[in-house]
């Protein structure tokens, strides 16, 4: 073998503003909602809300989120997943002793698909293994990551071979990642307090159409339930970032710590297993907005334990899901 790999990887995740500014969240969130993998509502109709109310009131509420977060850095989702990137493709380079290409895509948004794309073309891939960085499938995340890759690859006269991670939500070695995040909040702070898992959550409708999503992120809390060794009393199950007017799948994050915190309760942490890199969902809304209600309803402490990131024992879970993927190449 050469002292490149004959394989490549493309990380992908959701996407993010390039800047926290109205017109740049204007932008991010027109290419966003038209998918109709997240709005699957009729297009006319949908194309009427969303250009003649949606992208003239939401912007700026969420720009001034963005901003809430924002670092030197830039947007903390890429560049947690800029660090990702970087610590895969060293991981990867110690497993296979030649560098792997590891290109960093977003569904919407830059890096675009045909730009992660053409990133590993130049590097002469020939296979690529997909990573969408979604430990539980939805229809709304992974296979808008299929759709996205299909629509960038259409074109393209010459195809790769590709294989595509679906999931991961039971994965041992992810378990373990989230269990010592934990582990390792308490070893700081005390375990003290209930713990909560809020996932991203979806319209109950694309559960019982079948996306089995609610299935996984139930697995995913039972594991690192067993894997803390709590009983059901110590741990709750919740799903956040609702839009829109129709019923999502509940119990619903705000409501739950809004109850806790009317019943007094003085010690709340929360983890949010669905997401491999912290963003506007965890940092604002979980980290900061639900921590409100929270107290403001009159509960106690309230701590939110970080996403995987660019952990270690995380990123060598990613670099073991390629191996399996990539046997035979």
């Amino acid at each position: 073998m050469s002292d490149q790999a004959r394989f490549g990887v493309l990380m992908a995740n959701l996407g993010t503003p390039e800047a926290p500014t109205p017109e740049a969240v204007r932008t991010y969130l027109g290419e966003f909602l038209w998918d109709p993998r997240v709005i699957d509502i009729s297009r006319p109709v949908w194309w009427a809300i969303l250009n003649g109310f949606v992208l003239r009131t939401r912007p700026k509420k969420v720009a001034e989120a963005y901003a809430s977060i924002w670092t030197e850095d830039g947007s903390p989702l890429m560049s947690v997943s800029l660090k990702q990137q970087r610590a895969l493709k060293a991981e990867l380079k110690s497993r296979f002793g030649v560098d792997v290409p590891v290109a960093l895509a977003m569904t919407y948004g830059k890096p675009s698909m045909e730009e992660a794309g053409l990133e590993l073309r130049r590097a002469g891939v020939e296979r690529i293994v997909v990573l969408p960085m979604y430990p539980q499938f939805s229809r709304s995340t992974t296979a808008a990551v299929f759709d996205r890759l299909a629509k960038a690859l259409k074109p393209c006269p010459h195809l790769p071979e590709l294989r595509m991670i679906r999931d991961f939500h039971d994965h041992p070695d992810y378990i373990k990642a989230l269990a010592n995040s934990v582990r390792e909040h308490w070893q700081q702070l005390g375990k003290q307090g209930h713990l909560l898992m809020s996932y991203h959550g979806v319209p109950k409708r694309y559960a019982e159409e079948g996306d089995p999503y609610p299935r996984h992120c139930e697995r995913t809390s039972a594991l690192v339930a067993e894997e803390l060794g709590l009983g059901p009393e110590e741990w709750t199950m919740t799903y956040q970032s609702r839009f829109g007017r129709e019923e999502w799948l509940k119990p619903y994050t705000d409501e739950v710590l809004t109850a806790w915190g009317k019943e007094g309760r003085q010690h709340v942490d929360v983890m949010c297993p669905a997401f491999s890199a912290d963003c506007l969902e965890t940092l604002e809304e979980i980290a900061m907005q639900n921590k409100e209600f929270f107290q403001e309803a009159g509960g106690g402490e309230y701590h939110y334990i970080p996403a995987l990131n660019d952990r270690d024992d995380h990123v060598a879970m990613l670099a073991s899901l390629v191996e399996q993927h990539t046997q035979g190449w």
